[in-house]
């Protein structure tokens, strides 16, 4: 008899240890409005990575679960355009970081209709914005994400299931390479 409680106490012991392993790194979301379309439609549920940023700073072209600065209660599914000390700006229908376009083709709605001066992201802030650029509260509208507000990478759409899929990240920075740093 001992044997059985002492089996079942570690196979208790081992399901919390899991469970909180997993509460620990992992997290799901739903997605409540629109302005992450085409890639990400309201009412699909993303697993979020939370532990991917101990390791490494958030990247741009990362989808990126987050908190906005102005209500910690909100819950916001954005790209990373721009990291700290990178400059932004945003006119005829092109997004340009560090003074280069980026091509937005593969993951955006339209273009935007919008314009942003030339910003510099302070140190600790990324600039972020929706893929659905014309329907989106996002960084184009004056903030930035504290790093701290950052809960997470995207990491799977997993309902419903026909949208199972892992989500697309588009590496960005090698747009932004010139030639000479090659």
């Amino acid at each position: 008899m001992n044997k059985i409680i002492r089996d079942i106490l570690i196979t208790l012991v081992i399901a919390v240890v899991i469970f909180f392993l997993l509460h620990l790194t992992l997290q799901s979301f739903v997605v409540l409005e629109n302005c992450m379309e085409p890639n990400f439609y309201e009412g699909e549920r993303i697993l979020a990575n939370k532990a991917v940023y101990w390791f490494h700073e958030p990247e741009r072209g990362d989808v990126v679960i987050l908190h906005p600065p102005f209500n910690p209660e909100l819950v916001y599914i954005k790209r990373v355009i721009a990291i700290p000390g990178d400059t932004v700006e945003i006119t005829g229908g092109v997004v340009y970081v560090n003074g280069l376009p980026l091509d937005e083709t593969e993951y955006i709605m339209e273009p935007p209709t919008y314009t942003f001066p030339l910003t510099t992201i302070p140190e600790g802030e990324y600039f972020v914005l929706g893929d659905n650029r014309n329907n989106a509260n996002d960084s184009h509208t004056g903030w930035t994400v504290p790093e701290e507000n950052i809960i997470g990478k995207a990491w799977l759409t997993f309902w419903p299931l026909s949208e199972w899929d892992v989500v697309d990240h588009y590496p960005l920075a090698e747009q932004l390479e010139s030639p000479e740093d090659e």
